[in-house]
C-alpha cells in the first residue's frame, strides 16, 4: 500500500510539472511531500535539475528559419514534381502497352519474316521479338532513375549551400 503511495505521488508530482493539478490532488501531494523524506527529496532534485535545464543557453543559427523554410518548399516542389511525373508515366504505360497488344501480330510477321530470310533459328526470333517489348520500358526505368537520382543529388547540393 506505502509503494502505491510513493507512485501515487511521483506521478501527480510529474503531471504537476507538466499540466498542473487540480485543488484536491494539490493538497494531497503537499501533505505527502511534507510527510514523506524520500518523495520530497526526489522532488527537490527534479525542481533543481529542471532549473538547471532552463538556466542552459542554446545558440542557434540565425539563418535557422530560412534555411527550415527553405527544405520545406524544396521538398514540396519534388514532391509536386514526382506526382505529375507519375501520372504522365502511367499514361504513357498504358499507351505503350496497348499499342504493344495492338502491334504485336505485325511486329512478330516482321520477325518470322527475318527469320526465314536470314535463315534464324526459332529460339532467336522469340528473344529478340520479348526484347523489342522489354528494351523500351527498360529504357523508361532507367530514365525515372536517372531523374529521381537527379532530385536527391540537387537537393543534397541545395542543402550544402543553405548551410
Amino acid at each position: 500500500m506505502k509503494e502505491n503511495v510513493h507512485a501515487r505521488a511521483k506521478e501527480l508530482f510529474e503531471r504537476a510539472l507538466v499540466e498542473g493539478l487540480a485543488s484536491a490532488d494539490q493538497t494531497w501531494l503537499d501533505a505527502h511531500l511534507r510527510e514523506c523524506q524520500d518523495c520530497s527529496g526526489e522532488a527537490a532534485r527534479t525542481q533543481e535539475l529542471l532549473r538547471a535545464f532552463r538556466g542552459v543557453t542554446v545558440s542557434l543559427p540565425r539563418d535557422l528559419a530560412a534555411r527550415t523554410q527553405f527544405r520545406v518548399r524544396l521538398h514540396a516542389s519534388e514532391t509536386a514534381q514526382t506526382s505529375n511525373g507519375g501520372a504522365l508515366l502511367w499514361v504513357i504505360t498504358a499507351a505503350s502497352w496497348l499499342l504493344g497488344v495492338l502491334s504485336a501480330p505485325l511486329v512478330w510477321r516482321i520477325f518470322a519474316w527475318a527469320g526465314s530470310e536470314f535463315k534464324l533459328p526459332r529460339l532467336v526470333l522469340e528473344v529478340g521479338f520479348v526484347l523489342w517489348w522489354t528494351i523500351p520500358a527498360l529504357v523508361a526505368v532507367a530514365v525515372v532513375l536517372h531523374q529521381r537520382s537527379g532530385a536527391r543529388g540537387f537537393a543534397s547540393a541545395t542543402e550544402d549551400v543553405g548551410r
